[in-house]
């Protein structure tokens, strides 16, 4: 099984962690972040998260210190796997970051998607741009399945009422989905908090979108 390392130097990270967990052998490693902003000297790491950080399959960086996240992808990008960088700021410094061929930058951790490598493609096979399949009796929502999640674990919220709502009933095309949608605006989604210059809101309603999209799908199927 693949491993993860979910690394943060501040408040976010966590949910990602109780989720993936679930899937994957997975570690949550807090570092302090360096005293500058931005710093020439090398950043020193305890030697025990270096450690794991290099062993594991996929890094994925919720580090809010550009120097830190840098060091981060340079130090390891040869190590591991894949690294997908879920807070950063700016195209340039996100440009920077993904100069690594293992690197990514996705806007939002509920769009991603596989990408052709087998291990990344593993890991997407259950965390990332969710999906979920309705199983029916007689034609009627009996349960279901979340087949891939969002990394914060919003898409098995969002199934838990409409499972409670739908149970027994013939599922509505239209109005199922949008319901889907909207549950997701009560989960506090902390996206467009990780990086400045961007619009909350708008995350929000993407992350929206994507929980009635994966709905619709599922019941057209």
């Amino acid at each position: 099984m693949i491993s993860v390392v979910i690394l943060t130097d501040g408040p976010y990270g966590d949910r990602a962690y109780d989720t993936i967990k679930e899937e994957f052998v997975a570690d949550f490693i807090q570092l302090e972040p360096p005293s500058g902003m931005f710093l020439d000297d090398e950043i020193e790491l305890p030697k025990d998260a270096a450690l794991k950080i290099e062993n594991a399959n996929i890094i994925i960086s919720y580090i809010s210190h550009p120097d830190l996240a840098l060091d981060i992808v340079y130090r390891f990008a040869d190590k591991v796997d894949w690294i997908i960088v879920a807070s950063w700021k700016g195209d340039g410094f996100k440009n920077q970051l993904e100069s690594k061929n293992n690197v990514s930058c996705p806007y939002i951790m509920c769009e991603i998607e596989e990408n052709g490598n087998p291990i990344y493609d593993e890991f997407l096979s259950k965390i990332g741009k969710p999906k979920v399949e309705l199983i029916l009796e007689n034609g009627k929502v009996n349960d279901i399945n979340v087949i891939r999640s969002s990394p914060c674990g919003s898409t098995s919220f969002v199934a838990d009422y409409i499972l409670e709502k739908y149970k027994g009933k013939i599922p509505d095309e239209e109005i199922l989905p949008r319901e889907a949608g909207l549950k997701i605006q009560h989960y506090p989604c902390r996206a467009g908090k990780m990086r400045l210059f961007t619009d909350e809101e708008c995350k929000k309603q993407m992350a929206s979108g994507f929980h009635q999209d994966t709905f619709k799908e599922a019941i057209e199927k």
